[in-house]
């Protein structure tokens, strides 16, 4: 068959099918099917456009880890943004492939300071996915701030100038913020404030700070009473004594104690105005009437005779720590708990010990029928410990109260002010009420889809603040079953929640690297806190109201100025996740509990007053003073609470020895 009849077979065919095209149109396909090796060729280009995300970074990294050490740590902390974005990028053209060996190679030198990070992006296996992710799209609609000293910066200019890779080039201008400083590079490798993101996120963050909050004391509580009458009392007493200067000191005693006999309730508040620190109390007094007071929003109820007389007996006696006057500790160690310890909590007065375990079950220790000052307990009535032999021969029973109505693991606990209510949350979506009294469970509230991370009684008792894995806090209330209030906004899990002082306000840390202050009133956020490199864990209020702590998974607490939504101070020290943060009661010492084993104190009120544009010319940022760090014998710190007297209580499980 020649030529022509092949043609014409195939013209006959196309028109039996219905197409009308002539010849012409065939042969125009045909030219067009020749440019196939020409789209081959383009193949080739864009795989090698894809290869110079690898050679780029590779050069840029290996310069950087043969640089100077002093100057090391600073050109290093350019390498993770670019190796996000470059991974991003590699993803968002469609080189999968390309982009897992890219991820793959190189994530062991991020894997100890962004491991969450590189998790969450480990799960993106298409474009699709990509643009759907909510971390991935904060990071590709922000920007990274990173500091870097003069010399540094210029060091890296040349050395992009040199390499001539347009690719890393593009993504460094793209993703990339230098915020440049005089002097000599920063003393310190793992500066929380080194790596920031700003853009949308930080342009929503400002636009939430500016509105006006009130950080003020909870007004009308028993100590701001005795604080209003001490501070009376001296006054009136001064006056006194300006008018009766010429008398000698046996009549002004005289003087004086008659009118102690004139009031058993001024004696009392006197005395503790006067002698609750041993030493003089005016400069005490003028600090706290600085401090202006805020009325609770919330309906408060009163607090009863008893409770007030205990509450004045510890003031009376509390001692007035500082940077050279450190409280005392004591620390309860759980043993024997066969890693089943989920959650631990103090009461305020510490006589009261609450461990949450996996085996869904709650336990109380009451220090008071402890006939020994111990410092160790065991999980199961079954171990045969020293101390529980001793309570078993006694009387037969074993020591701690056991709470069992959850299906779940439980994650949080907390005593009410007074100490005879507690709340649980566990991983059955539930919290649960129980009378420390009656040992008995009351309410049991429903309304979070997910796990409960977090619970928290209010100052003032009657209100507490939960949060959970569905990404939201809620306000409840004893006498209701349903949440007065759901507080919406972080884009992960809310791991934790705290009141402030004045109830007012309470305050969420998530998984998302942020911390947010919520107005409980009307349920908006008002302050958004941005400077974590991982998830917070523990939040803590100053007793003031002015200032709030957060500790990460990292080991990094952030000192927070309410007022202004900007981080006062960085507090670095920790080697693990900080579980638990407590301020003193005067608000001068704040302690901290890690994984790592270690009860830390810092001194609040030297890196508050060093101002935040003040930073010595060398480039340390460390504005803190660690006073003192205590270890456990292995322990890991769960939680921490100071009484009114300014006795340290701390609580953790002994590690299981391998």
């Amino acid at each position: 068959m020649d030529e022509d009849q092949i043609e014409g077979c195939v013209s006959g065919y196309l028109k039996q099918k219905g197409f009308t095209q002539d010849d012409n149109h065939l042969q125009l396909t045909n030219t067009d099917s020749s440019l196939q090796p020409d789209n081959t060729l383009n193949r080739t280009q864009l795989e090698r456009s894809s290869a110079r995300y690898h050679d780029g970074y590779c050069r840029l990294r290996a310069w950087a880890y043969r640089s100077l050490e002093s100057y090391k740590h600073e050109l290093l902390r350019v390498l993770y943004p670019v190796f996000i974005h470059c991974f991003m990028d590699l993803v968002a053209r469609g080189y999968l492939h390309e982009a897992w060996n890219f991820f793959n190679t190189f994530r062991e030198d991020h894997e100890k300071m962004h491991s969450r990070d590189l998790q969450k992006l480990e799960l993106v296996l298409s474009p699709t996915q990509l643009e759907e992710m909510e971390f991935a799209h904060s990071l590709r609609q922000s920007k990274f701030n990173i500091k870097i000293c003069g010399y540094s910066y210029e060091l890296l200019l040349q050395h992009l100038h040199s390499m001539q890779s347009t690719t890393i080039i593009g993504v460094i201008n793209e993703h990339i913020s230098f915020k440049v400083t005089n002097g000599q590079p920063s003393s310190i490798s793992d500066d929380p404030e080194a790596v920031t993101l700003t853009g949308n996120i930080q342009d929503a963050a400002n636009h939430v700070n500016q509105k006006e909050i009130l950080w003020g004391m909870f007004e009308d509580s028993v100590e701001d009473h005795i604080d209003k009458a001490g501070a009376l009392l001296l006054d009136a007493e001064k006056g006194e004594g300006e008018g009766k200067e010429g008398e000698n000191d046996e009549s002004k005693k005289r003087s004086i104690d008659g009118g102690k006999q004139g009031s058993s309730v001024k004696k009392v508040r006197k005395d503790k105005a006067i002698s609750a620190t041993g030493k003089n109390a005016k400069p005490e007094v003028s600090t706290i009437s600085a401090v202006p007071r805020i009325k609770p929003e919330l309906p408060v109820s009163t607090v009863s005779t008893d409770v007030e007389l205990s509450i004045l007996e510890d003031l009376r006696n509390r001692v007035q720590l500082s940077s050279v006057a450190l409280p005392s500790v004591n620390f309860y160690t759980f043993v024997n708990t066969h890693n089943g310890l989920s959650c631990s909590s103090i009461s305020h007065d510490g006589s009261l010990i609450a461990g949450g375990f996996s085996d869904s079950s709650l336990k109380i220790w009451d220090m008071a029928k402890l006939e020994q000052s111990t410092s160790s307990f065991s999980q199961g009535g079954n171990d045969t410990w020293q101390n529980e032999q001793i309570i078993g021969q006694n009387s037969g029973k074993r020591q701690y109260t056991l709470f069992q109505g959850h299906s779940g693991p439980v994650y949080a606990a907390s005593f009410s002010p007074a100490g005879d209510f507690i709340l649980s949350s566990s991983a059955d979506k539930t919290i649960r009420l129980w009378n420390t009294n009656l040992n008995a469970n009351l309410v049991c509230y429903k309304g979070h889809n997910y796990p409960i991370w977090d619970v928290q009684f209010s100052p003032a008792g009657h209100y507490f603040a939960s949060c959970s894995h569905d990404r939201t806090a809620r306000i409840w209330s004893m006498d209701r079953i349903q949440p007065l209030r759901i507080m919406a906004g972080h884009l992960s899990d809310v791991d934790c929640v705290q009141w402030h002082v004045n109830c007012n306000y309470i305050a969420t840390g998530s998984s998302d690297k942020t911390v947010r202050l919520w107005d409980v009133q009307s349920g908006e956020c008002v302050r958004v806190f941005i400077g974590h490199r991982s998830m917070i864990l523990s939040l803590a209020m100053s007793p003031d109201g002015r200032y709030m702590a957060s500790g990460d998974e990292d080991g990094t607490i952030m000192m927070w100025d309410l007022s202004s939504g900007c981080c006062v101070t960085p507090l670095v020290g920790h080697a693990s996740c900080v579980w638990t943060l407590a301020f003193s009661c005067e608000g001068s010492l704040l302690a901290s509990g890690s994984a790592d084993g270690t009860v830390k104190f810092w001194d609040v009120t030297t890196g508050i007053k060093v101002p935040r544009n003040e930073e010595n010319r060398s480039g340390n940022t460390n504005r803190f003073r660690s006073l003192k760090s205590l270890p456990t014998k292995s322990a890991s710190v769960y939680s921490l609470q100071f009484s009114r007297r300014n006795v340290l209580f701390a609580a953790g499980a002994l590690a299981k020895s391998d």
